[in-house]
């Protein structure tokens, strides 16, 4: 196993960095197409979410892997490489099972605890798959990362450390006070209707809001989630579907718009929501911006000795301290309307948190907040299931990686028997078909007992740290033919039912 990650994420990047460098859907599969097509990878698949960009592969050379992985990123991200280097992280083999594991389990989101990664784990894996992008490695390393998330929330209490975004951000607008005190009897507006926006609206569904307006680019989608908010046996919210051009009257009836798209420019303008106010425009001011903050790690200067440093004993990450800048002025007065933008890039123009009556979060705002937010005491549970499952993934792809040489070595021997029986029949033709068959099983028997032992001891050898030489071993002591191990190896891959999610 030769598993890379080269990514970036909230924890190593400011937002706006992210959200410069997020990657829309058609950008994702390109991405794919041209890792495969690159020297050291043999497989990928990538994982990208609101807060992080994780590209995985499996490669044949460390160094060239990190420079080719980064470059890519780069490429399709549109961030120029020389400024998007001090923010990845990589990690490597061991170190980034580990890493997707704790990503599949919470640990790493920005809400700690929360269970939508999961979701799009399974979307990463999925792409993957579509795109025959990712092979056996990354087929059995995503399969694992999400049963071992689904481990983590049904053994121990993680959840109640852990909340949805939407969750939070409505928090985050209610101040402190109870999001079903605040919400109850409000109205809200829904703009996109995809899995996060889909969320949303069922939250704040069940928090008691009057009336829900959803409105998508596809209007037929926007039908289907109003339809689900109706359902009989919900919670009896008044939902509709609106078409896009109506967000602006939409607005002035709303007291919460919650936005989440996939459009790559402002869905919601300042002077959008000042009319909608009936404020004048110039009370809007401009946002400010993001400072980078200095680096509190050593930042190389190119991607080789990025590489260099992670190899030579760092923690398998590198991080730049983000000073992430404070929440934006909140315009005076009560609040008249609450955005939650959770989109990235982001949907919403920055500069209305400073209107007059009008309360803004967006994923800035909520990284903020969550980094003061208290740990559970079972993420320590959670951790020790992680290094547990770590272990096991290892032990088991390296155990696995000997097995096609003991098929091959079974099957050898399986034709020196059949030889020496055909070999039998020729010198013994007045053997009954009995007397052969016994013959048969008796030579069948003393191979597979000559072979029992050796074959299970050294299953047992590979899966330890180290093991991989054992395969190497039991090849040349048993002048085992390469094509056939190989081809061992290919019809495990090819197996159509592996890894379908």
């Amino acid at each position: 196993m030769s598993l890379l990650v080269v990514g970036l994420s909230h924890r190593s990047a400011p937002v706006s960095v992210l959200e410069r460098a997020s990657l829309a859907a058609d950008t994702r599969a390109k991405l794919l197409q041209d890792t495969l097509a690159a020297e050291p990878a043999v497989e990928a698949t990538v994982l990208a979410t609101c807060n992080r960009i994780e590209l995985y592969a499996d490669v044949d050379k460390f160094h060239a892997g990190v420079a080719e992985l980064s470059t890519l990123l780069a490429q399709h991200s549109g961030v120029g490489l020389e400024e998007l280097t001090p923010y990845l992280y990589v990690h490597y083999e061991d170190r980034a099972v580990h890493h997707l594991f704790s990503v599949a389990c919470g640990l790493d989101s920005m809400v700690v605890g929360e269970g939508q990664i999961l979701g799009q784990i399974k979307d990463a894996l999925a792409l993957g798959q579509e795109l025959h992008t990712a092979g056996r490695l990354l087929n059995d390393l995503f399969q694992q990362a999400l049963r071992v998330g689904k481990r983590a929330h049904s053994e121990t209490g993680i959840d109640r450390a852990g909340q949805s975004l939407v969750t939070f951000g409505l928090e985050q607008l209610a101040a402190g006070a109870d999001v079903t005190d605040w919400a109850r009897g409000k109205r809200a507006l829904v703009i996109g209707a995809g899995s996060m926006s889909s969320l949303a609206a069922a939250t704040l569904a069940r928090t008691g809001v009057a009336e829900i307006a959803v409105a998508n680019r596809t209007r037929a989608r926007a039908d289907r989630l109003v339809e689900i908010l109706r359902q009989p046996g919900g919670t009896g919210v008044t939902a509709r579907a609106v078409e896009m051009a109506e967000v602006s009257g939409e607005l002035t009836r709303a007291d919460i718009v919650v936005s989440c798209t996939g459009a790559t420019g402002l869905v919601l303008t300042a002077e959008a929501v000042a009319g909608a106010l009936g404020l004048a425009v110039e009370d809007a001011d401009e946002a400010p911006a993001v400072v980078p903050a200095p680096a509190a790690a050593p930042v190389p200067d190119d991607v080789d000795r990025h590489a260099a440093w992670v190899e030579n004993g760092s923690s398998g990450t590198v991080r730049r301290a983000v000073r992430r800048a404070t929440v934006p002025a909140q315009g005076t007065g009560p609040a008249r309307l609450a955005l939650l933008d959770l989109a990235m890039p982001r949907d919403i123009d920055g500069a209305a948190a400073r209107l007059d009556g009008v309360r803004l979060v967006d994923i800035e705002s909520l990284a903020e907040a969550s980094a003061d937010a208290p740990m559970a005491a079972d993420v320590d549970q959670v951790r020790t299931i992680v290094s547990d499952e770590v272990a096991a993934f290892g032990a088991a792809q390296r155990a696995a990686h000997i097995t096609p040489t003991v098929v091959a070595l079974r099957t050898m021997a399986a034709g020196v028997v059949a030889g020496e029986i055909a070999r039998l029949d020729g010198r013994l033709p007045d053997l009954d078909e009995k007397q052969r068959a016994e013959i048969t099983q008796t030579v069948r028997r003393v191979v597979d007992k000559l072979l029992h032992a050796p074959t299970v001891r050294v299953k047992q050898l590979a899966s330890e740290p180290g093991g991989a030489g054992y395969a190497d071993a039991l090849r040349e002591l048993f002048d085992l033919d390469p094509q056939t191990v190989a081809a061992v190896s290919r019809a495990d891959l090819n197996d159509p039912n592996r890894g379908r999610s």
